[in-house]
């Protein structure tokens, strides 16, 4: 699951250690190099290989990481970050934050207009805006946009909000989730109109066609503000399953795709990759992770979370599954980030203190059948997680294998990823899960934890409930003191360490590879798509030809 910056769609974060730095800079001196004598050209299609299939191309409505990679090329927000991870203007070109932190008064682009000729102005912000704050509409981001006390329209190019408190991610929740077109949405329910599925956006990519289960079309924006994209056209082939993705782009049937550990580290280890491709690894803020549904009866004992998280080898799933390629996952943030607490209750591996816990919970063998009893009730339960995702699928297997050494016995079922997110997630129809979330560099986690974010399509999917979480992270966004929003987010990592309402497991890096036909990457410690639309390639090595 993706959650946008918030979640889920802008490409920024903190930078994250030193290797990466390093890495990034040689890989893009690398990559300059030889781009030199090379012309930039107009044409070609972009083709990438997905797992997952979108659900929904409008960003307020979308909570998966597929909807927002494609929406986000569809959709533009006021604001966005830059590679340095400074706040820059988008739809907005400035803007002014009162003294008090209160007001913001947002300054839009002139003569930027809508996929279908029609200009965006300020009616286009307040129309999101109250949409996002409907109650009829389902989205898992409008807490953010509750916070504003007044909405403003005070010329056709000047947008200003008004919030009641103080609160320190207001700027940066003006991002791709809010702007809509007023002239083809008033009046209708967002929801069952079609253009969930035919969106209208200004951003450099515009829908061509949507082919349900197969993929996705995009057609540039040539009319894009920023400037014409030079990739004509970009294809989101949905390949539900790692093997054949891989397959595919050995064939050239596909350009870009995220390689698995094994793919990355061995299979491309070959003078044909290396001559038509190029590998990129960089550390990404992302933490994959056991949820546990807090309201079935086995998980409601933090001693049997403790004694889960105590039975699983963190270290082996990623030496196994991410051949190194990663670290463990202490929390909801990841490493090197100004608000990760490094000194958090961890959980070795010590099978000696899983059993102690679990028979102190009250859960003993008393059948001698292996597997662990309470009240009659034997510990079996199912873990679900998405198929196609073969880093998940052997993440549950050796959990499944090292939680039967303590006596419980677990099933792993694999569903297709919209089933799995729609009919069991959102229903909360699941005994534990395994998923990730992609978090941004602002550390409010309002909308995943807080107590009240439990109804359907919400993000506190596993039920979790904590007073003194709740009034921390209220007090984290409620105060522009970095430190002493920086105390509120240590003690919270402190709580969920010790209460565990997920088992983190590890925090994973980004092992992408591309064509070595696509010139003008440029990887930093952000990743390498941040700059799509200025990818490009030469006139001599373009494959594809697109019909004017």
């Amino acid at each position: 699951m993706k959650k946008t910056l918030p979640v889920f769609f802008i490409l920024a974060f903190f930078i994250f250690c030193t290797y990466s730095l390093l890495f990034a800079a040689e890989a893009e001196k690398a990559i300059q190099a030889s781009d030199v004598s090379f012309t930039r050209a107009y044409g070609d299609a972009l083709v990438t290989g997905s797992i997952g299939e979108p659900s929904v191309l409008v960003p307020m409505l979308a909570g998966d990481s597929a909807s927002h990679d494609v929406a986000g090329l569809i959709f533009n927000g006021l604001v966005k970050y830059d590679t340095d991870l400074s706040v820059i203007g988008d739809l907005a070109e400035s803007w002014e934050v009162s003294p008090d932190g209160l007001i913001i008064t947002f300054h839009l682009r002139r003569g930027v207009k809508w996929a279908d000729g029609v200009e965006f102005t300020a009616d286009d912000v307040m129309f999101g805006f109250n949409t996002i704050r409907d109650e009829k509409t389902p989205t898992a981001y409008k807490e953010d946009f509750l916070q504003v006390k007044k909405a403003e329209v005070l010329d056709k190019y000047t947008f200003r909000v008004t919030y009641e408190k103080p609160f320190a991610p207001a700027l940066t929740s003006w991002g791709s989730l809010v702007v809509l077109p007023k002239h083809l949405l008033e009046g209708k329910d967002i929801t069952k109109s079609d253009f969930a599925r035919n969106p209208i956006g200004m951003g450099p990519y515009k829908l061509s066609k949507w082919t349900a289960g197969q993929e996705v079309v995009l057609d540039s924006n040539k009319d894009y503000f920023e400037g014409r994209p030079y990739i004509d056209r970009y294809i989101y082939r949905i390949i539900p399953d790692s093997a054949t993705q891989f397959l595919e782009l050995q064939a050239g049937s596909i350009d870009v795709m995220g390689l698995t550990p094994i793919q990355f580290t061995k299979q491309t280890d070959t003078i044909f990759f290396r001559e038509n491709f190029q590998k990129f690894r960089y550390p990404v803020p992302t933490y994959t992770y056991l949820g546990l549904n807090l309201k079935h009866p086995f998980f409601k004992d933090k001693r049997v979370r403790q004694a889960i998280a105590y039975a699983i080898d963190k270290n082996e799933i990623i030496d196994v599954v991410l051949f190194g390629l990663g670290r463990p996952a202490t929390g909801p943030y990841v490493p090197n980030t100004w608000f990760y607490n490094p000194d958090v209750k961890k959980y070795e591996y010590d099978i000696g203190k899983a059993k102690a816990l679990l028979k102190e919970a009250g859960w003993e063998d008393t059948d001698e059948d292996g597997i662990l009893d309470k009240e009659g009730r034997p510990f079996e339960f199912t873990i679900l997680t998405n198929m196609g995702n073969s880093l998940r699928e052997n993440t549950a297997t050796i959990i499944q294998w090292r939680l039967e050494k303590i006596g419980i016995k677990v099933r792993v079922r694999l569903l297709e990823w919209s089933t799995f997110l729609n009919e069991f997630v959102d229903k909360r129809r699941f005994e534990a899960v395994i998923l990730g979330w992609s978090i941004g560099f602002e550390p409010d986690q309002y909308d995943t934890w807080y107590s009240g974010k439990t109804k359907e399509k919400e993000f506190n999917f596993v039920s979790y409930n904590n007073r003194e979480v709740d009034e921390l992270l209220e007090k984290g966004r409620r105060t522009f003191d970095k430190e002493e929003r920086k105390k509120a987010y240590f003690r919270f990592q402190e709580i969920l360490a010790d209460e565990l309402p997920y088992i983190f497991l590890y925090v994973p890096d980004a092992t992408p590879i591309v064509s070595s036909r696509f010139k003008g990457i440029k990887p930093t410690t952000i990743g390498i798509s941040y700059n799509l639309p200025k990818w490009y390639v030469p006139r001599d090595l373009q494959k594809h030809r697109m019909e004017e």
